[in-house]
């Protein structure tokens, strides 16, 4: 892959994704943009499994459901998460009980204070922390103006790689496309999940759209991939550019 090789890589936890990437770049941060039931979750929990099973001190924030709603849908692919937290190699850290209070919050206060906000809550991620997964970052944007999205987003940003902290941030579809946009500017790399219907077979299908991802060979067509036993998985091989 010559120039592509020089940098570090993280395991997606998705072997075949990792096979057409190589894995993803360290301590470097990535957006993912899902609608509902393209497996934003599922994804984002392959990925901690895999990096706290690798060592690396993972933490996943979730800001709609608590960890046992977590459990629930690992255990129904047969991923037993509790070594990997009993030993502290992954943590689980649920804002749900508290969306609405920080909604109400957040129309109230400026942009410095959002920022402190951001600071209080990277200070609450452990200091050896590699890996941080954000499910979703979307829930907390509706009453943000662009302008404000983006000092916000930019300054979390900045602190994850001053702390070197490899980061999956998911966007949600309800967030506005404007906000996508903007994300897209400032992270190192993001994939688009995607459900839609085929216009060729009239079936329902979902694709990863691998919109960029630096320093890095990617695919120049959609990724389709489904929802099996195991997680998400890779059904087709991929052409690049």
């Amino acid at each position: 892959m010559g120039e592509f090789e020089k940098f570090q890589r993280i395991s997606t936890g998705i072997e075949d994704l990792d096979e057409i990437l190589g894995g993803i770049p360290s301590r470097s941060q990535h957006t993912h943009n899902r609608g509902a039931g393209s497996g934003k979750t599922i994804m984002g929990l392959q990925f901690a499994i895999k990096s706290a099973q690798d060592g690396l001190g993972t933490v996943y924030i979730t800001t709609e459901e608590d960890e046992s709603d977590l459990n629930f849908q690992c255990n129904s692919f047969g991923w037993d998460i509790r070594p990997l937290i009993e030993d502290g190699r992954l943590e689980i850290m649920s804002l749900a009980a508290t969306r609405a209070i920080v909604t109400e919050a957040e129309m109230k206060i400026g942009i410095e204070s959002m920022n402190e906000d951001v600071g209080r809550l990277l200070e609450a991620v452990p200091p050896d922390t590699r890996v941080l997964i954000i499910d979703n970052l979307g829930s907390h944007t509706g009453n943000l103006t662009p302008y404000e999205f983006r000092n916000r987003f930019d300054f979390f940003v900045y602190e994850l790689k001053k702390r070197n902290i490899t980061s999956l941030i998911i966007l949600d579809s309800a967030t506005a496309r404007e906000f996508n946009e903007i994300a897209l500017f400032s992270v190192y790399g993001a994939i688009n999940l995607i459900k839609r219907e085929n216009p060729y077979t009239g079936r329902r299908e979902r694709v990863m759209d691998i919109v960029k991802m630096r320093s890095t060979r990617t695919p120049i067509d959609f990724v389709p991939y489904r929802i099996g036993e195991n997680g998400i998985e890779i059904i087709e091989k991929v052409k690049y550019e």
